[in-house]
């Protein structure tokens, strides 16, 4: 039965078995987590023993596999402009992708890239393409989901265009989709406040990439304001987008059956702010 899936990205601390349990334990149906430590490139196996609690756990508490977004290390830069160092992204993320064929997940979010203003945005979401071919040849089941991101820096797939350049380039297009940031899409100047913008920006997903390729979602309110270019959550109400855009999508059957993933800043407030969700569904 078609149904909205809410959770949060909750720790891995101690293991990866971990994250069912603390999802369970905000009353979330979808999670996110990092399978490994996000802010170093290498990090040792998964043991088999975790691999194996991880699935028991998710049975347990009724984790569907598509439910479950996990997120690559921030370290990783699929269109950096040097060999060297794109290379060693691309080895990090064939590596996420992996443990997530491991743990039996078929989704890895990642955000796509910079350019760091030594090549053109094209050139380099070209390379995050390339590099996304060559991940998805050395795994299977896995879907590559990218993220959109609020433009910050050199930071690219601030807009739709950049997001369908990248699948446009993706050769396996089963295997390829995106996640969309409330924050980074109100940031980059996707107006999600006025009903107007709401409906036009939802217009304009479908046209340019189309709602088959929508994953996930990150639910996260804003600091900063419409077209700031800047990427600072807030709990859900307290910033500038406020409580209605949420409202909308817990009433958009658009967004039923896939991961809704709170990112706000308080973890301690997940579990109120999951509930709050629940109730804006008719």
């Amino acid at each position: 039965m078609s149904e909205y899936y809410i959770g949060a990205h909750v720790s891995a601390s101690g293991g990866v078995e971990n994250a069912p349990l603390n999802a369970h334990s905000i009353g979330a149906n979808a999670f996110a987590l990092f399978t490994k430590n996000q802010r170093q490139w290498v990090a040792k196996p998964l043991e088999q023993s975790s691999i194996s609690r991880f699935k028991e756990y998710c049975k347990q508490y009724n984790f569907d596999k598509n439910q479950i977004l996990p997120h690559d290390s921030y370290l990783i830069n699929l269109g950096h402009p040097k060999a060297e160092n794109l290379n060693k992204s691309r080895e990090a993320f064939i590596d996420e992708m992996v443990r997530c064929e491991q743990l039996g997940l078929k989704k890895l979010n990642f955000h796509p890239g910079s350019h760091l203003n030594e090549i053109s945005e094209e050139e380099s979401l070209k390379l995050v393409a390339e590099s996304i071919n060559i991940a998805l040849k050395q795994t299977k089941g896995v879907t590559a989901v990218i993220e959109n991101t609020a433009g910050q820096g050199t930071n690219l797939g601030y807009t739709f265009e950049h997001l369908a350049l990248i699948i446009q380039n993706v050769e396996d297009k089963d295997r390829v989709g995106v996640c969309i940031d409330t924050c980074h899409a109100f940031t980059a100047g996707y107006d999600l406040l006025s009903p107007e913008g709401w409906d036009n920006t939802w217009s304009d997903f479908e046209r340019i990439i189309g709602f088959d390729k929508l994953c996930g979602m990150h639910l996260n309110d804003t600091k900063k304001e419409l077209g700031s270019r800047v990427d600072r959550h807030a709990p859900l109400g307290e910033g500038f987008l406020g409580l209605e855009p949420f409202k909308r999508i817990m009433r958009d059957s658009r967004f039923k059956d896939i991961p809704l993933i709170l990112e706000t800043p308080e973890d301690d407030r997940w579990e109120s702010e999951i509930k709050l969700l629940r109730s804006f569904i008719k």
